[in-house]
């Protein structure tokens, strides 16, 4: 397939016309004609329907748009990195929640002076959507959690942080063992959609407790708020700080040392932009080492 055709089709559905699609291409209207037609042939479904002066993407070519997008955009990166024989191109990057505050901003700085050539894109979403949106290609990368299950061999995985889960309690309670803590006090948990909610789910089920559920929430911040409020106690992993502000919180050690969240990198094997994935990877992990030793704002009793 001549990748200038997609070009010719995301074009003409760009525009809605023909003849516009010709003059951004400098080709001739019957150019442009006869490359939709050829893609047309090879594909083997009609592409666009014409309606006058205007055309339409037909249902067949709506559903193969974005790819051929993401065919077109993976070309350009390709075509620039031998022309310059520097990294150069856009990496989509998805983050979870709670290390959009604490992680990724020192890393997101090393990697912008370091390559400045680069183009970051970054979106916010849970573990579990992120996986999702890395398989369907919508995104090249993702910093989340490591998956309840083993990660596919089509995949790529690098740690960049071992977390502790915590029982996260409000200030003022006093402290006492964990598990008669979640035996007696209201719980707040995390969503069990995301990978941290279940690996949560599993350590209580083989505590054998049923605490007292008043909320289930998908979000780590609005969860120990909750805590500070005295809705209830929470099991969170220690993210890097920021915390949210004003806090006065306890955090209690559980007795399981070996109950840890794992963060780190997830790409694509076979992804055209492993170049740009790696020169990602080797600035997060420089900025791990030198990360300084941070206090949060929030005020925090450990036991």
């Amino acid at each position: 397939m001549d990748v200038r055709f997609l070009d010719t089709l995301i074009s003409v559905i760009e525009s809605g016309s023909v003849a516009e699609a010709a003059r951004r291409l400098h080709l001739t209207a019957a150019g442009v004609s006869q490359r939709i037609r050829s893609l047309e042939d090879e594909i083997g479904v009609r592409l666009v329907a014409r309606s006058g002066r205007t055309v339409r993407p037909t249902a067949a070519a709506a559903a193969i748009l974005d790819r051929a997008r993401t065919v077109q955009r993976e070309v350009r990166d390709l075509k620039a990195i031998a022309a310059s024989g520097t990294l150069t191109g856009e990496v989509r990057l998805g983050v979870i929640p709670s290390l959009l505050c604490g992680l990724i901003p020192n890393i997101l700085s090393r990697f912008a002076a370091a390559h400045p050539q680069i183009e970051l894109r970054v979106s916010r979403n849970n573990s579990v959507e992120l996986y999702r949106k890395l398989l369907d290609g919508e995104i090249d990368a993702a910093v989340t959690s490591h998956p309840t299950f083993a990660i596919p061999k089509t995949c790529e995985w690098a740690m960049l942080r071992e977390e502790p889960f915590v029982l996260v309690t409000p200030g003022w309670m006093p402290p006492r063992h964990p598990h008669a803590i979640l035996k007696s006090e209201p719980f707040i948990r995390l969503d069990r959609q995301v990978y941290a909610g279940q690996l949560i789910d599993n350590y209580l089920r083989k505590a054998g407790i049923r605490p007292r559920e008043r909320l289930e929430l998908d979000g780590l911040e609005a969860i120990v708020v909750m805590v500070d409020r005295g809705l209830g106690v929470a099991i969170a992993p220690d993210w890097a700080p920021p915390w949210p502000e004003g806090l006065t919180l306890r955090k209690l050690a559980l007795p399981d040392r070996s109950f840890v969240r794992r963060t780190g990198l997830l790409w694509m094997r076979a992804s055209l932009r492993a170049g740009l994935i790696d020169a990602f990877l080797e600035q997060a992990r420089m900025a791990l080492d030198h990360r300084p030793g941070r206090k949060g704002s929030v005020r925090k009793k450990r036991t």
